[in-house]
């Protein structure tokens, strides 16, 4: 008997489940009607589990339990084992929509970063929801070419990135991260590439310590990127 062809449809309901580490600001509260900066942070293939303090080895939430100071809400969650970012896109602008109603977070400062796995989690969320970040900065990442890369990049055109990575990195190549840089600027993307010529892998520590990519982020706002007034 020969195969026949059918339709199926169906609905299915998927539940996620994502630990994650929030910070606020030293001042955070003390003015009324202060909206602040949020940081989304996305970590590396060694943080994934279901213990949510090792994701503190690295990145943002390292850098914010060494400053009480630090100027943005930060939402940094867990990726849970055997996983990638790239499977919970839906989950991560969830839990940005929640910590953004029910915190004093400004919508037109949302930040992106992530760094190795993070970084491509970083790139992709991006391309996925270029309209959500004010500005987005992928560290030693890259994009899969089954996903459209490096063409799907070009969805970043009016979203700010500044990405980096380690010349002598030996676990996510250079070219990962240049090739989607490459691409963005033969798009007319306002992108910045920022390579060190001595690191390895490990090209978040010196990025993340620089004040410089804190104040990048705080120049740009999706109001001023849509030529909003005010």
């Amino acid at each position: 008997m020969p195969q026949q062809a059918f339709a199926f449809e169906t609905q299915i309901t998927k539940s996620v489940h994502l630990n994650y580490l929030l910070f606020l600001p030293k001042s955070y509260g003390l003015e009324p009607g202060v909206r602040w900066p949020l940081i989304l942070f996305l970590h590396g293939a060694g943080e994934r589990g279901d213990n949510v303090e090792i994701v503190k080895r690295h990145g943002i939430p390292k850098v914010v339990e060494q400053r009480e100071d630090f100027p943005f809400v930060a939402v940094s969650p867990q990726c849970p084992e055997r996983t990638w970012w790239i499977d919970y896109v839906d989950a991560l602008i969830r839990l940005l929509d929640t910590v953004s109603a029910t915190h004093a977070v400004d919508p037109d400062r949302v930040y992106l970063t992530g760094l190795s796995m993070g970084g491509f989690g970083a790139w992709h969320l991006a391309t996925e929801c270029p309209d959500r970040f004010a500005a987005v900065a992928p560290i030693c990442g890259g994009g899969m070419f089954m996903y459209g890369y490096p063409e799907r990049v070009c969805a970043l055109k009016h979203v700010p990135v500044w990405a980096f990575h380690g010349a002598k990195d030996d676990t996510v190549p250079l070219r990962e991260s240049a090739v989607l840089v490459e691409t963005l600027q033969a798009c007319g993307g306002d992108v910045r590439f920022t390579v060190y010529p001595e690191a390895e892998h490990d090209s978040w520590t010196e990025t993340y310590d620089n004040p410089e990519l804190y104040a990048w982020f705080l120049s740009h706002t999706r109001r001023s990127r849509r030529g909003d007034a005010g």
